[in-house]
């Protein structure tokens, strides 16, 4: 396959949400969002299990020349991300409930899941 044969990076990372959506809804979450937006800033998946509102990032890597893709979140895009959920839970009067920031990664053909993967620095 040449080039301009293969999916877009961005074709690709939809891919990926939807095999991330699949493993939640296996898991017993319930899907609330998906590739949600404030401003510019996005987050893949927003899910709810029990009681708990759990935004989910979703990264993925063909190969092992950058690394694994949990690494690839650095501070500012947690920073982004935590700032999007605030934004959810206010435009959805969430206050009162519990919420946390997992990160999904598929990588060497494996895919990983991290709940609670970094928080809100008080």
């Amino acid at each position: 396959m040449n080039r301009s044969q293969r999916p877009s990076s961005r074709a690709r990372g939809r891919e990926y949400e939807k095999l991330a959506e699949k493993f939640l809804i296996e898991q017993g979450y319930t899907i609330l969002e998906r590739s949600w937006q404030t401003g510019h800033k996005e987050i893949d998946l927003i899910a709810k299990y029990d009681t708990t509102v759990v935004f989910v990032e979703v990264k993925s890597a063909r190969s092992q020349k950058f690394g694994h893709p949990a690494e690839w979140i650095d501070r500012r895009k947690q920073q982004n991300i935590i700032t999007a959920a605030e934004q959810y839970i206010a435009e959805h009067n969430l206050t009162d409930c519990d919420f946390r920031i997992d990160v999904i990664t598929f990588y060497q053909g494996k895919l990983e899941h991290f709940p609670d993967a970094f928080r809100r620095e008080e």
